[in-house]
């Protein structure tokens, strides 16, 4: 078993052929207290780093401060105008469908230039959502799971319109998630027709990101302040999907690891993690840029980070 400073070497050398080269940071919270914390030369502890698709568990985890103030229901027909047309079967698509992974809208989240890559045109649409919300069913809404950011951002859009628009959206993620969790530092953006990108962009420091983390492990407390219910914890870190690609179970915009320990995780492009271990009342962040072709190599090296903290 590799201890934690022979994977700190690894994870930061460089080194052409390294799989987990390019790392950028790496910080740990364990039993609530930060016991590693180490940065690539050019970043430090007031760095921001892109979430990229960590995102998405914080836009699900604002849906949920909502739902438990009853504001909105996840088992309602989403509140998406390009659905709404007599006969419409996109009418279906519930907002837990969405949250799922399994509204059944056809995607193809691919981020390789050079090929039909849905992702991609949409991070370059100034309207996310309504690309997104142009797709038509490929299955029965609640059948398949196929991941999407296209998803997400329609579920953004629904939340940022109930909350009356790009302002709100803004002020609800500040005021009643980010600052309360103790994410400092967190600067959401919002694509021109003012949807806040809850697919990938939340800029964030390291120690924002294992704040996010700590939240969940604590069952949606931060200290003594109650920010999502324990229920929309335990619905979000429930299995609901499986990804037959890699194995890994999906709850609410969450991935589910399926190891011993009962590991969750929001994962980004290029080697983004939060990782939440909870039998070891653990909490790591991994940032970096690494090449998606070494995402086993990642996998691989997160479960060596729980086992050297075991």
């Amino acid at each position: 078993m590799s201890t934690i400073e022979e994977l700190v070497e690894r994870a930061f050398d460089d080194s052409p052929g390294n799989p987990i080269a390019r790392t950028h940071a790496l910080a740990v919270v364990q039993h609530g207290e930060r016991v590693f914390e180490r940065y690539a030369p050019e970043f430090d502890a007031d760095s921001t780093f892109i979430s990229w698709s960590m995102a998405k568990s914080m836009t699900s985890a604002l849906c949920g401060v909502m739902v438990d103030r009853g504001e909105i229901d996840i088992e309602a027909p989403a509140a998406v105008p390009e659905w709404q047309g007599d006969g419409d079967p996109r009418h279906a698509i519930t907002l837990r469908h969405l949250l799922e992974m399994r509204s059944g809208l056809e995607w193809n989240e691919d981020y390789v230039d050079g090929t039909v890559s849905d992702v991609i045109e949409m991070l370059a649409s100034p309207d996310m959502a309504a690309l997104a919300a142009s797709k038509p069913l490929e299955h029965d809404p609640g059948t398949h799971f196929f991941y999407s950011s296209g998803t997400t951002n329609i579920i953004s859009r629904i939340l940022g319109s109930h909350l009356g628009g790009r302002d709100a959206m803004e002020a609800a993620l500040q005021f009643e998630l980010f600052g309360p969790a103790g994410m400092t530092n967190a600067i959401p953006k919002f694509d021109a027709a003012g949807t806040f990108v809850g697919s990938s962009f939340v800029y964030a420091s390291a120690r924002d990101f294992l704040a996010f983390g700590e939240l969940f492990r604590n069952g949606g407390m931060a200290g003594d302040r109650r920010v999502v219910s324990q229920d929309w914890v335990d619905a979000s870190l429930r299995e609901h999907s499986v990804d037959e690609e890699s194995g890994q179970g999906y709850g609410y915009q969450w991935w589910l690891v399926r190891d011993e320990h009962g590991s969750y995780a929001c994962n980004g492009y290029e080697g983004q993690r939060i990782q939440v271990v909870p039998s070891l009342d653990l909490t790591f962040v991994r940032l970096g840029k690494t090449d998606a072709a070494y995402s086993e190599d990642l996998r691989s090296f997160y479960a060596e980070i729980v086992e050297a903290y075991r």
